[in-house]
């Protein structure tokens, strides 16, 4: 019988599959914090940037694997297959995921992956120059930001 947070991160990467933010976001906690190499967000923006990522994914492929969790703490793997939409190029992101529960909910959501690895796939020759520098990781993150207040803006309700 698998732990009740394990059956949560279950629907959470179900629902990302089907490209379902709305119950990706309803396994949230309100007060989320989600941190990876392009976003640090918190509450309805973390929830915003998944709608608007599922909304804009049209070939959006995710396979997630390795799912533990206990009490307090989880993990998995997922695996991303998409068209990076700035360049049209394939991207594969392998990527790990550490989280933190409260009241039944996920309440912190780290992933990590290879940032050159990613930038190499969707930016092409920057991102094999550059993939490694600050200055990439921080004009992505930039980016990601911006694109993320302007889906905000067009909807409001993404925030909920």
């Amino acid at each position: 019988m698998a732990h009740p947070h394990a059956d949560l991160l279950v629907r959470f990467y179900d629902a990302f599959a089907r490209r379902d933010a709305d119950t990706m976001a309803a396994c949230y906690h309100p007060d989320v914090h989600f941190r990876d190499p392009a976003f640090d967000l918190r509450g309805g923006r973390a929830k915003a940037m998944w709608r608007m990522l599922c909304a804009g994914g049209r070939d959006l492929e995710v396979v997630s694997s390795g799912i533990r969790a206990y009490d307090e703490t989880g993990v998995a793997h997922w695996r991303a297959d998409y068209t990076f939409s700035q360049t049209g190029r394939h991207v594969r992101n392998e990527v790990d995921a550490a989280f933190d529960f409260q009241d039944g909910l996920i309440r912190s959501h780290r992933d990590t992956f290879d940032f050159w690895t990613w930038s190499r796939q969707a930016l092409g020759a920057p991102g094999y120059l550059l993939g490694w520098t600050p200055w990439l990781r921080h004009k992505v993150s930039a980016e990601a930001t911006r694109a993320l207040d302007a889906y905000i803006e067009k909807h409001p309700e993404s925030v909920r």
